[in-house]
């Protein structure tokens, strides 16, 4: 029997609910805040000091606590309730002082002791010295793999990483030592060892033909197959598992990491079993693996998809739709979370509010159980969910919360959530004080916080605004978590996500579907195959809708907007929030501006192009070719129509690219050029595939490397592409543009020879070099040929003369022929670069050549994506993006290696002058280069003196530290300044990459 207050209780989130609550009770926030900042700091700070803190913590706890109770004796001996003042009050006040002082100590204590246990033993010493160790591990954490990077002009070989004990050490000098030292395992296949430094000896300076004979002499043909075989069987390293290894020790990246070392393995074959994993874990592996099996024969979303919304297994999740998730803010559906338990359990005991009343419904009420026997039913569920998605601290994290969260809503007093919601926080940062420095814990901890504070005051203000009660609640929860995580992702990927809301919205619709579907599958996996790969089938669809909320929201031009990053990014978006909070309140008050700000959110997230050209002056509507800005890699687009281009080479990332090409308005490709297989060329392919219609992609005669042309080859046959190679000589017409192959020849560097015969590179000096025609420009694109093939490309084009845009060979790298370049005689000299990259990319040498030759030098590392607009009487480069820097020195004008990409595209105009590059005002808010009015190159000319004169005494200024427009107004004299003004100067020296 209920009795008349649980009768009388409102319904969830309805105003009267949210009123009835009251005050939020804080007694035990203070307490596990100051336990979790306390360990937090232990973490990293000496034992002695650690131990003098707690010490000194202790005594004035006992003071506040001696002192709380001489002033409970003057209250009459006791503690005064409610609202009695005097001395009962301050006594209330040192007892909260002191339990917020003892919980610290506690905090600290546990802290010092798990930090020092990660520094016993021999093995932190080994690391030191990097020791080669035969080591006894015990597996904590399942196998994953590593996302392969681009590094230079290799794509890194994928590894297999996880954590584990190593619970005995055998050294170099035979001792052996019992022990259990947290270490990080780092599996590659012995082939990978091979490969991994060929990229950056080829991308850098450091020689071009070294690098390349590297590059060559890799795996050959069908080792990525048998590495990956050898990898597998890793994979399949079930928690506590015993294994024994060889490996090399190296000392973790931070002092105050919890792992003692990382140890690098090699894999010559299967791993070496020395001990079986538990029973326990063996019924969660083959759960797991039953799930799997019944997701088999779905599609590719569903398949990736199931396993991580269930148990938080995203083995399958391929990188592209990773980071969609992460663009659209759903991220959190693919780790395992306390709201996985809360919809499982809900199912068991119907509407949380109604759980303990008679009129309750789920499945327990039913199946005819008591209110024990749900408990019970529920506990077990609980455990099952532990057992399964592994008891590490995340997994424990995710049931504590999920366990709270419920219990709290399942009784309908909000208030009684953040004592238990506090309360589990400081029993966890106690078991595991490492979480104190996670930002997933703190994540999770603000998010649920934000459900349970601020969702139910949101909530009823949407209804006192007549929207419907359950559309309410979806609406606040998933602003209120967003909110408040916001700034902590703002820390960790220096961006905003504008279409977060909308896309956890549309999403909620499949995450309990999917989830009580794949649960059911789970557990008839083992029993009944077939009913699971039904209940799977049923469950691959609300997954493929969640799967294609996160891909439509990613490829939404706004769907994420560039934010400084660290705590000082961070503490700004948190303020910005809650000014924009503080508006959305009076906002609501008007449904005239919430209509207009709605409309700005969808413009600012759907960026149409005439709106976006209009505010940004992005992309010029006459631009003819852009350098997009790809990071450390080439990727071109040569307009070709009305959202038609020729794109030649796509970066080495993916996203980049897509951006780029959304940008410009590009979704029709009828050719895709690769001027050769490395990397840093061929890696974002799937970006310019991805929604736009691509009719065939040409490459390079030279197949190498053959992993890399393996991997163009599959993506092509997996959207249906050919695939044809460039024959030297080939003319080619695509609406205003005619291009012509100049190299390589019919006989490709390399082919046939053994690497760097003859002075070749291989891979570098067989790229396709294009010469493009489009309204009267002639663009000369050279991927990354080096001198010989530089010269042998001079040698068989004799008729080879001036143009006027130069994509600079290999990122403006110091392998650069100087008659080459003096033939070439650039007006405008593009260089694709990535900031702060390793290889010294544009060298100062090319840099100096290419300004001798009277080139305008515009780089992608420092002005971003550049368009080049014009006529060859009127050639212009409107620059896409200005990036935050410092100045590293007059050595190439390198920028920072912190240097990011800030703010929106912005603008000024440069227009050439007598050979004077001038800053000119536009209302696009563009910067724009413009070089002086005739086809012929300015060298040798009066003008071009002069311009070099400027770079001299910018460079000499900047050595002095004083400001260089001053010495360069005193350099152009009275008649300089008449004829450009302190604007233009300014914009020449600002245009020159010099400053």
């Amino acid at each position: 029997m209920t009795s008349a207050r649980e009768e009388a209780a409102p319904p969830l989130g309805t105003v009267a609910e949210a009123n009835r609550d009251g005050p939020a009770d804080l007694r035990l926030v203070g307490p596990a805040l100051a336990a979790w900042a306390a360990a937090a700091f232990a973490l990293g700070a000496p034992g002695g000091a650690v131990g003098l803190g707690c010490a000194a913590a202790v005594v004035v706890a006992a003071l506040l606590l001696w002192r709380a109770k001489v002033r409970a004796s003057g209250a009459g001996g006791r503690f005064p309730q409610g609202g009695e003042a005097g001395h009962g009050r301050s006594a209330g006040a040192f007892v909260a002082l002191a339990a917020m002082l003892l919980c610290a100590v506690a905090g600290a204590a546990s802290a010092a002791l798990h930090a020092a246990d990660v520094r016993r033993g021999p093995l932190p010493a080994w690391a030191q010295r990097y020791a080669r160790l035969t080591v006894d591990l015990e597996v904590t954490d399942d196998p994953r793999m590593t996302r392969p990077k681009v590094r230079g002009s290799q794509r890194t070989p994928p590894a297999l990483v996880f954590t584990a004990d190593a619970v005995r050490i055998a050294a170099p000098d035979g001792t052996v030592t019992e022990a259990r030292t947290p270490v990080l395992a780092v599996v590659q296949h012995r082939d990978a060892e091979d490969e991994g430094d060929g990229g950056e000896a080829s991308g850098g300076d450091g020689g071009g033909a070294e690098g390349a004979a590297r590059s060559r002499t890799g795996p050959a043909r069908g080792a990525g197959a048998g590495r990956g075989q050898e990898l597998s069987r890793w994979r399949g390293l079930l928690p506590s598992t015993r294994i024994r290894v060889v490996a090399r020790a190296a000392p973790p990246l931070a002092a105050a990491d919890r792992m003692a070392a990382v140890l690098r393995v090699t894999a010559d074959g299967p791993p070496t079993q020395v001990g079986p994993p538990s029973a326990l874990q063996r019924l969660a592996g083959s759960l797991r693996a039953g799930l799997r099996d019944a997701t088999d024969g779905l599609s590719a979303d569903a398949r990736a998809l199931l396993p991580g919304l269930v148990v938080g297994d995203t083995a399958r999740v391929p990188p592209e739709l990773d980071d969609a998730f992460s663009t659209t803010d759903l991220t959190h559906l693919l780790a395992v979370s306390g709201s996985n338990l809360t919809i499982v359990l809900a199912l068991l005991i119907g509407p949380p509010h109604l759980a303990s009343r008679a009129e309750r419904r789920g499945v327990a009420r039913h199946l005819g159980l008591s209110l024990r026997g749900t408990a019970v039913v529920g506990g077990a569920l609980a455990l099952g969910f532990v057992v399964v998605c592994r008891p590490d601290p995340s997994v424990l994290r995710a049931a504590a919360c999920g366990l709270i969260t419920l219990l709290a809503i399942g009784t309908g007093r909000r208030r009684s959530l953040l004592p238990a919601l506090a309360a589990a926080v400081l029993l966890l940062v106690l078991y595991d004080p490492w979480l104190a420095r996670r930002y997933g814990f703190l994540l999770s901890v603000l998010a649920t916080g934000a459900l349970l504070l601020l969702a139910p005051r949101w909530s009823a203000a949407l209804q006192r605004r007549r929207v419907p009660a359950r559309l309410a609640e979806v609406i606040a929860a998933a602003a209120a978590a967003q909110a408040v995580c916001a700034p902590v992702i703002a820390v960790l990927a220096a961006r905003v996500g504008l279409v977060g809301v909308p896309c956890n919205l549309l999403a909620e619709l499949a995450v309990a579907p999917a989830t009580i579907l794949g649960f059911a599958a789970l557990a008839a996996a083992p029993v009944a195959l077939p009913l699971a790969k039904a209940l799977a089938w049923c469950a691959g669809w609300p997954a493929e809708w969640i799967a294609g909320v996160a891909r439509t929201g990613a490829e939404l031009p706004g769907a994420e907007v560039g934010w400084p990053g660290g705590w000082v990014g961070g503490l700004m978006l948190a303020v910005a929030t809650v000014a924009v909070l503080a508006v959305g309140r009076r906002a609501l008050r008007r449904r005239w501006l919430c209509v207009l700000c709605a409309l700005a959110l969808v413009l600012a997230v759907c960026r149409p192009a005439p709106l976006t050209r209009v505010l940004t002056g992005w992309p010029p509507p006459d631009w003819r070719v852009v350098a997009c800005d790809v990071g450390q890699g080439d990727g071109l687009v040569l307009a070709a129509g009305d959202g038609t281009a020729l794109v030649v080479d796509t970066g080495p990332e993916p996203r980049a690219i897509d951006h780029c090409l959304t940008a410009l308005g590009v979704h029709r490709i009828p050719l895709l050029l690769l001027t050769h297989f490395h990397a840093d060329h061929v890696d974002g392919l799937s970006g310019v595939l991805r929604g736009r219609s691509v009719g065939a992609i040409e490459t390079t005669t030279f197949q190498e490397p053959s992993g890399q042309a393996a991997f163009v080859r599959r993506a092509a046959a997996g959207a249906g592409i050919p695939v044809a190679r460039a024959v030297p000589g080939e003319r080619r017409r695509l609406g205003p543009l005619t291009w012509e192959v100049l190299w390589p020849g019919a006989s490709p560097p390399g082919v046939g020879t053994a690497a760097g015969e003859g002075g070749f590179s291989g891979p570098n000096d067989s790229s396709v070099a294009l010469l493009v025609r489009t309204g009267g420009l002639t663009v000369l694109l050279l991927g990354d040929l080096e001198p010989p093939a530089q010269q042998a490309l001079l040698s068989a084009h004799p008729e080879l003369a001036a143009v006027d845009v130069l994509k600079v060979a290999h990122h403006g790298s110091a392998y650069q022929d100087p008659e080459f370049l003096h033939r070439l005689a650039p007006r405008l000299a593009l260089i694709s670069c990535g900031v702060g990259n390793p290889y010294g990319h544009p060298a100062p040498r090319t840099l100096a050549a290419l300004r001798a030759g009277g080139a305008l030098v515009l780089r992608t590392d420092v002005d971003g994506a550049i368009a080049v607009v014009g006529t060859p009487g009127r050639l212009s480069a409107v620059v896409g993006g200005r990036r935050s820097r410092r100045r590293a020195g007059a050595s190439g004008d390198r920028p920072s290696r912190g240097g990011a990409r800030r703010g929106r595209p912005s603008a000024g105009c440069l227009r050439g002058r007598g050979g004077r590059w001038c800053r000119v005002r536009r209302r696009c808010g563009g910067r724009v280069a413009f070089h002086g009015t005739g086809g012929e190159s300015p060298r040798g000319s009066e003008a071009h003196q002069g311009a070099s004169e400027l770079h001299r005494i910018a460079r000499e200024s900047d050595s002095e530290g004083a400001r260089p427009e001053r010495k360069i107004m005193r350099a152009c004299g009275h008649a300089g300044t008449r004829a450009c003004g302190v604007r233009g100067v300014r914009g020449a020296y600002d245009a020159s990459g010099v400053r």
